[in-house]
């Protein structure tokens, strides 16, 4: 079996989720390429060769695969995708966006969120927002598979896998890059922090969102709101948490104000430690809490701060 893992890239740099795609690759077992299509990716192909288990790094270094457009990515995963028995992506915006055209053009069906490996064609997806994990067994030729980072480990990074070019250049008159609005941040990405701590409804305004930055410059934490304080207007959509918006699975999540709906709980349920804040002690953040605090938040989080 050989299996070809499509990086995921963050500003022209080889982003961490990609770490934890090869750590699914290795449970599924065979030799692992790694592609990374893009422009000016040098520097990502390198730390891609450092992964440990990388057999290969292959590069597609062209100004058609710039912003990895799904357009021109699927077609040149079509073009390469003969040579491997299994393309795995992180479930990130990049690989929900190519995977699922490369699977409808090798007319294969596609699997999901894989969160874990049974064999190399049985594998765990959640289904119901988490509620119940399905198994899920495909007989197709080529296996098309998006990977919940959250479910796997990240693989270490002193390997020395080597590097080829590949030639393959696309042609794309269906899409064109228009522009590109990041937020900027000092704190970390809420996708890769160690700690998170969001904010929901019980916050009031927007305004209150201010009491959490000094808990979360004191903690290095993320900030992250649930989808009904992104809903009322509180914070930007970047910040959601739940299933419609960032997985996360950090060392430490708060959940400040949050009742805990189940699409929330499926996006922050496998952090290992979970404090919740709340002044309803039957809320049902309570029940996968392994620390919970009912009281005022207005109250708490200066104490917290100080505390701190």
């Amino acid at each position: 079996m050989s299996i070809l893992v499509l990086a995921d890239l963050h500003e022209g740099q080889l982003a961490g989720a990609t770490a934890h795609v090869v750590v699914a690759a290795q449970a599924i077992g065979g030799d692992i390429d790694i592609l990374v299509a893009g422009e000016g990716v040098q520097a990502a192909a390198d730390a891609a060769a450092r992964l440990d288990g990388v057999n290969k790094v292959r590069v597609a270094d062209n100004a058609v695969y710039a912003h990895q457009l799904a357009e021109p990515m699927g077609a040149l995963l079509v073009a390469l995708a003969d040579d491997y028995s299994h393309v795995l992506a992180s479930a990130s915006t990049t690989g929900k966006n190519v995977l699922p055209r490369l699977a409808a053009l090798k007319d294969v069906s596609q699997l999901s969120d894989v969160l874990g490996v049974e064999s190399a064609d049985t594998f765990l997806r959640p289904i119901y927002a988490g509620n119940a994990i399905a198994t899920v067994k495909s007989d197709d030729a080529l296996k098309v598979i998006t990977v919940r980072t959250t479910g796997f480990d990240a693989v270490g990074s002193s390997g020395s896998a080597t590097i080829e070019a590949v030639d393959t250049v696309v042609e794309n008159t269906q899409s064109s890059f228009v522009k590109q609005e990041l937020a900027q941040s000092d704190r970390p990405e809420l996708g890769g922090a160690k700690v998170v701590i969001s904010g929901g409804r019980g916050m009031g305004n927007g305004e209150n969102f201010k009491l959490l930055n000094g808990i979360a410059d004191k903690l290095g934490a993320a900030i992250g709101a649930s989808r009904a304080a992104v809903d009322a207007g509180f914070v930007p959509n970047d910040m959601q948490v739940g299933q419609t918006g960032k997985i996360v699975a950090p060392d430490l999540y708060i959940a400040v104000g949050i009742s805990g709906a189940i699409q929330h709980l499926a996006g922050m349920k496998d952090s290992k430690v979970i404090v919740a804040i709340n002044k309803d002690d039957e809320a049902p953040i309570f029940q996968v809490a392994d620390y919970g605090l009912v009281g005022d938040l207005f109250e708490i989080l200066p104490e917290l701060e100080s505390k701190l």
